[in-house]
């Protein structure tokens, strides 16, 4: 059997391909566990700031959606609006930004700051909305 360079030359370049989709794959995962810590902190530390007896359920995926409900004053049981597709989710999502709006002012900052979510359905404006959004998210939570 002959060597033939052209066929290691292919190999190789498979080789590469692949380690630079494992790279980006392990990229990509180390931000969004990042995001989740970085939003978990932010939550937990909103929730205790505000006398919320169960802070720590800004961990848990489900349960955070719920604690932030009632950091709104709304009822936890409103979570369930996830089960029913598109006009559950429509509903929810309004209570989410309804309660950003008074958790925001209950830690004295301007409560439209809870809409920025709402820019990210502008196209090119959607990466920009979650950056401004974490931004205000650390400021409500660790600002004094």
């Amino acid at each position: 059997m002959a060597f033939d360079i052209s066929s290691l030359a292919g190999v190789l370049s498979l080789s590469a391909l692949a380690a630079l989709i494992g790279v980006a794959i392990a990229v990509v995962i180390l931000i969004i566990a990042a995001l989740y810590v970085y939003t978990s902190l932010a939550w937990m530390t909103i929730a205790k700031k505000l006398k919320y007896k169960n802070a720590w359920l800004a961990w848990i995926p489900f349960a955070n959606v719920s604690m932030i409900l009632q950091l709104g004053k709304f009822h936890w049981a409103w979570v369930f609006l996830a089960l029913f597709p598109i006009l559950g989710w429509i509903a929810l999502i309004v209570l989410i930004l309804i309660s950003y709006w008074r958790i925001f002012e209950k830690r004295k900052f301007p409560g439209w700051l809870g809409l920025i979510p709402l820019a990210a359905c502008i196209p090119k404006l959607g990466m920009l909305a979650g950056i401004a959004f974490l931004i205000v998210l650390g400021f409500v939570a660790w600002k004094k």
